[in-house]
This record gives C-alpha cells, sequence and structure tokens, in this order.
C-alpha cells in the first residue's frame, strides 16, 4: 500500500464529477465550491453585505469569467447552493434580492495560475475577511491564502482554523482541545493552526473552549466541499499504470483494480464505489435521453441538431450514427443548463458517456456494465489528473477532451471484455493521437468547436480501442504518454488555452456571435 503526504487522485473528486449545471466545471462547478469555502469566512448568523472578486487581467479567468459563468458559480456558492442547485443560473439575482452587492473587477496583481480567484468578502458588521483560490480544473480547487496568511486547502478535509497570538502556551492549550486532530502551522510564528478531520467538523462545544483561550482571535470552521473525503495519512495499492498491472498479475479486470483503488483511496467499501459510479451512470443516460427529447435555451449557440442524426443517410452504419447522436445530445442536454457529469470535465463531459453509452446500448449490455466500463475509464483519469492536468486554461483541449478520449478508450476495452494491460494500451494510443489539441471556444461558451471536439474524440477512442484489442503495439506506455504529453499542453500559446483569444474564436463570423450573445 503505497502512502505520502500529499493526497492521490480521486475517481469521483478529480476525474468522474462533478455532477452539476453550467458550461464549464473549472469556471461554474469549481467557482461553486470556493463559494462555499469563502461564505464560512463570516459568522454563520452574519449576513453578507458585500463581495468583491478580483481577476487578474493577463489570465484566461478574466476574459471568460461571465461567459463560462464563473460569477453564477460563485454567487451560488456564498448563497449556499450546490454545483447541481436548479437555482444556480440565478443566483447573481438571487444575491441581489438578498441585499449583497457583488462586483468583479478586472485588475492588475501578480498571479502565477491562470484561475486565480482573489475575494473580500463584508459582513453586516463591516467585518472583513479575505481569501485567494486556485480553480485547477475539473472543478477541483486550492485555496492558498485566508485574512493574509499563506495556507493550503483543497476542499477535501473538514478543516478548523485557529488564529492565535503565535505565544507557546496559547498553541499548547490550542492542541491539547484538538488533540485527537492533525494541526499544522501557518503564519508568522504559528498564528494560525488548522486542525484537520477527515469525516466530522469541529463540534460546537469545542469551537466555543477554543474561543474562550485568551490568545485565541478567531476560529474559523470549514466544511469539506469535496464527494469524497481526504485522509490524514492518504493510502493507495498503486500510483501510476506499471504499479497497476503489477498489481493486477493479470487476474483482475481494470474496473477491478479500479473499486480496490477508491476504496483504499477514500476509505470506503467497494460496494460503495460501484454504488456512486452507477448513480452517476444513470444522470448520464438521462442527460442523452434529455437532450434527444428536444432541449430549449435562448442562450446558445448551438440548438437541437441530435435529432438530425436520426433521420440522415451515414457512413459507418448504426453504432457510427449512435456515437454521434449520443455526444450531440449530452452537449444539447448541458448548454440548455441540464444536470450533467463532468467526465472528466463540463466541456468534456459527453465524448467518454456518449461513446460507452451509445456501444452498450448497441450491444444489449446493461447499467452495471456501462458502471465497470466508467469504472475502467476512470482508473485511467486518476494517472492522468496525477501527472497531468484536466484544465483546458493549463493544457488546452487535450487536457479535456483529449482525456476525456483516452478514459473512453479503455471503457470500449472494457466493455467488450478486454483485459487490463489491453485496456491501459487503448488509452495509450488514444492519447499519443490528440496532443496538442487547442482550446479556441466561440464566444466564451463551451459549445463550439466542442462540440465537434468530443465527438472526434469519441471516434479516436473507438479506433484506439480497437487496436488495442487487435494487438496493435502502443510503443509508448502510458504513463510515459501522459507525461510526454503534458508539457505540450502546457506551452500553448494562451490565446489557445479557452481565453476566446485566439484561432476559431476570433474570425469575422465568430466576432459576430459574440457581439450577438453579449
Amino acid at each position: 500500500m503505497r502512502n505520502r503526504t500529499k493526497q492521490y487522485p480521486s475517481i469521483f473528486n478529480d476525474v468522474i464529477g462533478p455532477v452539476m449545471i453550467g458550461p464549464s466545471s473549472s469556471h461554474t462547478a469549481g467557482s461553486v465550491r470556493i463559494g462555499r469555502l469563502v461564505r464560512q469566512l463570516i459568522n454563520d448568523n452574519h449576513k453578507i453585505k458585500q463581495f468583491l472578486v478580483e481577476f487578474d487581467r493577463k489570465t484566461s479567468i478574466a476574459a471568460t469569467y461571465h461567459s463560462q459563468c464563473a460569477d453564477v458559480g460563485l454567487a451560488a456558492g456564498i448563497l449556499g447552493m450546490d454545483t447541481q442547485d436548479p437555482k444556480l443560473m440565478r443566483s447573481l439575482e438571487l444575491a441581489k434580492q438578498e441585499g449583497i452587492e457583488i462586483n468583479f473587477v478586472v485588475t492588475d496583481f501578480p498571479t502565477e495560475h491562470t484561475n486565480t480567484y482573489k475575494m473580500t468578502i463584508i459582513d453586516e458588521f463591516e467585518n472583513v475577511s479575505t481569501m485567494t483560490a486556485l480553480s485547477i480544473g475539473g472543478g477541483m480547487l486550492t485555496v492558498t491564502e485566508i485574512n493574509g496568511i499563506s495556507v493550503n486547502i483543497d476542499g477535501g478535509f473538514y478543516e478548523t482554523l485557529v488564529f492565535n497570538d503565535g505565544k507557546e502556551e496559547t498553541q499548547n492549550q490550542i492542541k491539547e482541545i484538538l488533540k485527537d486532530y492533525s494541526i499544522t502551522y501557518a503564519g508568522n510564528n504559528g498564528k494560525l493552526l488548522i486542525a484537520k478531520n477527515s469525516q466530522n467538523r469541529l463540534p460546537i462545544e469545542r469551537e466555543k473552549d477554543l474561543l474562550k483561550l485568551k490568545g485565541v482571535t478567531n476560529v474559523i470552521c470549514l466544511d469539506c466541499v469535496l464527494p469524497i473525503s481526504s485522509q490524514i495519512t492518504p493510502k493507495v495499492p498503486f500510483a501510476s499504470a506499471e504499479e497497476m498491472l503489477k498489481y493486477g498479475e493479470g487476474k483482475l479486470k481494470l474496473w477491478q483494480l479500479a473499486l480496490r483503488y477508491e476504496s483504499a483511496r477514500g476509505n470506503i467499501s467497494e460496494d460503495e464505489v460501484f454504488s456512486k459510479m452507477r448513480e452517476l451512470v444513470e444522470i448520464m443516460n438521462n442527460a442523452i435521453d434529455s437532450g434527444l427529447a428536444g432541449t430549449e435555451y435562448e442562450d446558445r449557440i448551438l440548438g437541437n441538431q441530435s435529432q438530425y442524426i436520426a433521420t440522415s443517410k451515414l457512413v459507418g452504419g448504426s453504432l457510427v450514427r449512435s456515437i454521434i447522436r449520443n455526444i450531440s445530445a449530452i452537449m444539447e442536454h448541458k448548454s440548455a443548463m441540464g444536470v450533467i457529469v463532468a467526465a472528466p470535465t463540463s466541456g468534456a463531459c459527453s465524448g467518454l458517456p456518449g461513446t460507452i453509452i451509445s456501444i452498450a446500448r448497441e450491444e444489449g449490455l446493461d447499467n452495471d456494465e456501462i458502471t465497470k466500463a466508467m469504472l475502467a475509464a476512470g482508473m485511467i483519469g486518476v494517472f492522468i489528473a496525477e501527472f497531468s492536468t484536466f484544465s483546458g486554461e493549463v493544457g488546452g483541449c487535450q487536457a479535456e477532451c483529449g482525456s476525456g478520449s483516452g478514459m473512453a478508450a479503455t471503457g470500449v476495452v472494457e466493455l467488450m471484455g478486454g483485459n487490463a494491460e489491453q485496456a491501459v494500451d487503448a488509452a495509450a494510443m488514444a492519447l499519443q493521437n490528440i496532443v496538442g489539441m487547442a482550446c479556441t471556444p466561440i464566444a466564451g461558451r463551451v459549445e463550439v468547436p466542442c462540440l465537434g471536439n468530443n465527438i472526434m474524440c469519441g471516434f479516436n477512442a473507438l479506433a484506439s480501442a480497437n487496436m488495442a484489442i487487435a494487438g496493435y503495439d502502443k510503443v509508448i506506455s502510458l504513463d510515459d504518454t501522459i507525461k510526454a504529453n503534458d508539457p505540450i499542453g502546457r506551452s500553448l500559446p494562451i490565446e489557445y488555452r479557452c481565453t476566446s483569444q485566439g484561432g476559431i474564436a476570433i474570425t469575422t463570423q465568430a466576432k459576430e456571435i459574440e457581439n450577438r450573445l453579449l
């Protein structure tokens, strides 16, 4: 069993999920989670008076925070909504009704990450708190500063922040109250003690005990905002594809290896892992059926197109028809603000499930078989999360639709009865085919060329899976492929990493569409 201080990726936190509404997992879902955390900086009983969010003008989030609903997500978060709340898209209006003044400002400040949120929240009694957070892709986040003190919080723990005078006597008293918690220090002389718990929020009685201490100036309790909580001492049975294949010894299917991994990672049973993935499969199925039934939403570029496939004469037979139609249906459902599963992101939410579910329906396979395929795909996503990124702002579309294609290739092999090695090889071949994909969404909307990218990556997955099952040589291992691809995506000019400032996003027709939508 592998142990380390840093958390290992989770299939449900980092890869397949969140369940959400909105165009972007980074901007919308990630923002909801960040908003939920910043809300907790002020007393639960106090009303929010003002909320200021600043973006550095040199970053992609400054260009797309409105079109990809980061503003909506943050407002929803401070109102206590989750990522799939049906009222989410009305959050700015609802915040205004509650008397909250929200301002988004594009300015200049030093930052190293393209999705940096610098936030100030003020309550009705003029108490001011600050937080700086990063949305790092797929709905995941990192908080880097709270009230002027550098921290490293990812939303995976229940965390108690104890601000104090830094004196040894005070800190010993704090540690005695929190003796069954894992404690770290931040700030000069440890003037912030952070106590982590994997399962529960600090009991109110202990919070009161801390506040009674003479040297304690404030206590803030942050809830876990991720579906699978982190562990104080994280452990997994393997941490790379090579280690995984050795662990399985050719006897375990990839979906079974995924169960072993996620059960250890999240300290939950394998039955719970399977059940949770099956619930996500139900949401994916519903997204297809809802999209095929027809969707309506005024503020989007593309309307219903999946219906065209049913009546068109296509090359390639019924499976080709199904893959195009079902991937399109999920994208249409997403663009109409329906509930989807980011797999691995909102922009890439349709390639993986659209391909897997199409093949399963063609082959007469049930949801349990789809669940196994999704678990296998999620395991490949874990390695991508570990050695690369799912963020289009960081790695272009190869990080989003490209990653989804590699995961889908694995899922197809699993569906068709292939072994773990074939499933891993399929992912390697698929990922080798998508290197350097740019992310240039028109008008900042995650619709064009995102739909075509998802469909193309679905067929790349199908071809790669067939090649792996047939015995083609992948040449380069999955682990090395991921590590080789990552710096290529990161080296793309910023114009081609989800800023809508390059490629087809700046053509004359694209600008006309953007102006019409604005």
